[in-house]
């Protein structure tokens, strides 16, 4: 029940406690201190951090519970997982420069130093010693070329460069590092001047822009043939999030105010391409526009969205084009999460129905089931299941048990209304239950804090359209932010998402750079 905003202090409460020891309390004093206790205790309370069922309705796992006896809380023998220390190990610094370092005294074959007749040999594995230092993101050599001049002529002659050393003043590798702070892990260019000015090595907003702007028209063959593979896919999973672009040339007429990152997953067997597109253009019209580079004769791909009309292609595709559309899941679980507790008992119900389902599909998963074979296991575990929440659903409303307009009532309502959508998993092979892969992908891509902060100035070809962000935009970064902008282009949290399970390599930072030019 949202309450009405009352406005104390500390003093007049205490001054309404000293009262109500001589005399009751009026309804409107009354009214100030329970509206204070609430508030006090809304603030104290702290925030539910996960959708999970025991989370929602304050239940407790069996297992969380039961405090750990002594037995228990060693490790199991038959887990077959050890128990670590949770340190790295020496393989897991891939990327480390590895030093070879022989015996200062002894090599193979000499006779050992502490017995007379043994003899030593190289073991198979050597001890790894490993030695982390700090530097710069971006470093800098000066060679100082020595210059000779003839005190006749005055020619000057100046020794040659060191080999290795190349006539551009800033490596490829330059543009790459810049590119993966800024793409990758949302350091603004801004903030990475100002670093390197501190470790005194110069780099100007400005050049970084103008570094990662060659090094993405490099890789802009790379993005297209990303689309084109992806275009591919058997499953499509995609939906889009607000962006900030300080001014958009939009074409004439355009009546959109709107600014979006739509995330497209593209699944394809075990290939997963994720694709990023910024820019006026919902998810839908992102998606038709990939879909555009469709071979003919593949069979319709499945859709995976959530219910807003414009996560649907647009203009309408194809014959031979169109995609079977399914709703995600998790979208109709966070109905009943939110109205959990104003009808605990019945989101109860539903909560469990649908988690039983997800139950199903981990099963399915851990055996390493065809999508033929997970169609069958979920026909015939989740289809009754399935079908009982809908019965119940459709007699709570029918039945006048819920009021139609309340919170339990619009949930309902809206699983009904997408009822076929938010089962094709029980009919058609490979479906998925909900959009958390895309979810995860696009969360990925929110680590940007000021991808959008740019002017943005659109040039559309008429005769060849290309597929980019917004076919063919080019971004002019205007790096002079306000202080405002500056301070307010903080990264949002990362959505969880394991690096194995989204092909990322290119498809990540360069449709953001492609997208953002």
């Amino acid at each position: 029940m949202k309450r009405r905003r009352v406005e104390v202090n500390v003093g007049e409460l205490d001054r309404l406690l000293e009262g109500a020891r001589k005399a009751p309390l009026s309804d409107p004093d009354f009214e100030k201190i329970s509206t204070a206790l609430h508030a006090l205790v809304d603030a104290l309370a702290k925030p539910r951090s996960t959708e999970k069922s025991s989370a929602v309705l304050g239940k407790k796992d069996e297992s969380e519970a039961q405090p750990e006896t002594g037995s228990s809380a060693q490790q199991d023998p038959t887990s077959g997982k050890p128990g670590g220390h949770g340190r790295n190990g020496a393989d897991a610094f891939e990327s480390a420069r590895k030093v070879e370092t022989q015996h200062q005294q002894l090599q193979s074959g000499d006779r050992c130093p502490e017995c007379p007749n043994g003899k030593v040999y190289v073991q198979k594995e050597p001890k790894a010693l490993i030695r982390i230092v700090g530097q710069a993101p971006i470093q800098a050599t000066v060679y100082e070329l020595e210059r000779l001049r003839c005190n006749l002529c005055g020619q000057v002659f100046t020794a040659e460069a060191p080999e290795g050393v190349g006539a551009d003043k800033y490596d490829e590798t330059v543009g790459s590092m810049v590119a993966q702070l800024k793409y990758g892990s949302g350091m603004p260019f801004n903030r990475l001047e100002k670093l390197e000015q501190r470790l005194g090595v110069p780099l100007p907003a400005t050049t970084q822009w103008e570094i990662a702007e060659e090094a993405a028209e490099l890789l802009k063959p790379a993005h297209e043939e990303l689309i084109r593979q992806g275009a591919q896919g058997e499953i499509f999973h995609n939906d889009d999030t607000g962006a900030k672009i300080l001014k958009l040339e939009r074409p004439e007429g355009d009546k959109r105010t709107g600014v979006f990152t739509s995330g497209i997953v593209s699944i394809r067997g075990s290939v997963k391409i994720a694709l990023f597109f910024t820019g006026r253009q919902h998810a839908g019209e992102n998606l038709a526009d990939v879909l555009k580079h469709r071979a003919s004769g593949l069979s319709a791909p499945i859709q995976m969205c959530d219910a807003l009309s414009r996560n649907t292609p647009k203009p309408k595709l194809s014959a031979g084009a169109e995609t079977l559309l399914a709703n995600c899941l998790s979208h109709g679980r966070r109905q009943f999460v939110d109205v959990a507790e104003n009808f605990p008992d019945e989101c109860l119900y539903v909560l469990e129905t649908l988690g039983a389902v997800y139950g199903v599909d981990a099963e399915a998963r851990e055996q390493g089931l065809s999508w033929d074979a997970r169609l069958q296991l979920h026909q015939e575990k989740s289809g009754p299941l399935m079908e009982g929440l809908q019965q119940w659903m459709t007699e709570q409303l029918n039945g006048h048990k819920t009021e139609p307009n309340s919170g339990l009532g619009k949930a309902m309502k809206y699983l009904l209304r997408h009822w076929q959508k938010l089962t094709l998993f029980l009919r058609q092979a490979g479906a998925p239950l909900d959009n958390n892969l895309c979810t995860a992908a696009r969360g990925s891509a929110n680590v940007m804090p000021t991808a959008g902060l740019c002017r943005v100035g659109v040039a559309v070809r008429r005769r060849s359209r290309r597929i980019s962000a917004f076919r063919r935009a080019v971004c002019r970064h205007n790096h002079r932010l306000s202080r405002k902008a500056s301070k307010g282009s903080g990264g949002r949290k990362r959505s969880g998402v394991r690096p194995d399970e989204v092909e990322w390599a290119s498809a990540r930072s360069l449709s953001r750079m492609s997208a953002c030019r």
